[in-house]
């Protein structure tokens, strides 16, 4: 910024789980780094270990933004579900109580951020405060397809969706939050060798798919790295990998394939030479940290809004997507099935090289002069004003 406007200050709320975490952290990184005062909204308690883990460590590594914790109203909801839709639900019933905490922060706010499953509560915050609001959202794909829901569902009414501002891909943006887990066992292995498969981390397979997954794998033929996850929350996840896949499985593929649980670091899984293709949830930080890097994937969207994704990944050139797999648990998906896919993935040149122009053109965009670059700067400006 130039010595005629003050840095603008910004509070961003952030969402519930790793993959709403993410990419809040990163456009808080990006925007500190841009000379922005960034104050971080960090609804507590979280739900899982790794998303209190990553706080802690980014705002150790970004010391100039500024933490606000949000004791957020306790919410049971009246029959069990996904634990964090139910965080979801308790941050939207809790979001008004955060006015007056915002109201008296200095420098005063210049504009607020929230994500976008808390968008209605925090327009309103905004609203309060007299602040600009602007959603971080996944996707243009998917706010477009939100839009849309009303004409879907036969409503008379519409939403009057704000100007989407293309400021990503986030992910180039590496954190530097201390989080590195070397795998000296990817050193070993030959360029492209290696097939990536994660599921995320709200995605627990059956112990029926995850077998098939298994016997998939080992039928390519390909060398792999298997990110394993049996539950939905971390905290409770304690099973060992030879629990969950049985210790034959394990002998017969330790030569060719490493199976591990808990978090990864996965920008260096996917920016490692030997790694040659994703098999993913396709959810929306995972298509951007492969994207940027050329990584063809396979598509095999689990649950919410990643089917979206998937026909994103497809349409574009990025990857491939068997609809006929449905959702998780839907039908068991056959290993053989499996690694038919895995090697499509894997050998077809052309997907690579479609791969590598959509790695090119993502980083061009975020260059100084890029045309998210752009965008993002002339945010920032208009925010100092």
């Amino acid at each position: 910024m130039d010595n005629h406007h003050p840095s603008p200050h910004i509070a961003l709320l952030t969402g519930a789980g790793m993959g709403h975490l993410t990419p809040a952290l990163r456009l808080a990184a990006m925007l500190s780094s841009k000379n922005c005062q960034v104050t971080l909204i960090t609804p507590q308690p979280p739900v899982s270990t790794a998303e209190s883990s990553h706080i802690a460590a980014f705002l150790a590594a970004y010391p100039t933004i500024n933490r606000l914790d949000f004791q957020i109203v306790p919410y049971t909801p009246p029959e069990p579900t996904d634990p964090f839709a139910v965080q979801f639900e308790a941050v939207i019933r809790s979001v008004h109580l955060l006015t007056p905490l915002l109201a008296s922060v200095s420098p005063p706010l210049s504009a607020f951020f929230s994500d976008i499953t808390t968008a209605a509560g925090g327009h309103q915050v905004a609203e309060d405060l007299g602040l600009p609001h602007y959603v971080v959202s996944l996707s243009a794909r998917f706010s477009s397809f939100v839009a849309y829901v009303p004409y879907l569902i036969g409503s008379d009414g519409s939403i009057d969706f704000p100007p989407l501002l293309p400021i990503g891909p986030f992910e180039p943006h590496k954190l530097e939050i201390g989080d590195h887990k070397p795998l000296p066992w990817l050193d070993q292995q030959p360029p492209k060798s290696v097939v990536y498969v994660s599921f995320g981390s709200r995605t627990a397979m059956s112990r029926d798919q995850i077998r098939e997954l298994g016997k998939g794998l080992e039928e390519s033929g390909f060398k792999f790295l298997w990110v394993l996850k049996a539950k939905i929350v971390d905290k409770d996840d304690n099973e060992g990998p030879e629990e969950i896949v049985g210790d034959s499985f394990i002998g017969r593929t330790k030569h060719n394939g490493l199976v591990i649980k808990g978090w990864v670091n996965q920008e260096e899984i996917l920016s490692h030479p030997a790694v040659g293709g994703f098999v993913s949830h396709v959810g929306w930080n995972s298509v951007m940290e492969t994207a940027v890097r050329g990584m063809p994937m396979l598509a095999w969207p689990l649950l919410g809004d990643q089917k979206v994704y998937a026909g994103l990944v497809e349409a574009v050139g990025l990857g491939v997507w068997e609809k006929s797999w449905g959702w998780l648990g839907e039908r068991l998906v056959k290993g053989e099935e499996i690694a038919k896919m895995v090697k499509k993935v894997m050998c077809d040149e052309s997907l690579r090289e479609s791969a590598t122009i959509i790695g090119e053109e993502g980083m061009n965009a975020i260059k100084v002069g890029g045309s998210s670059y752009k965008v993002l700067m002339g945010t920032i400006q208009n925010l100092s004003i």
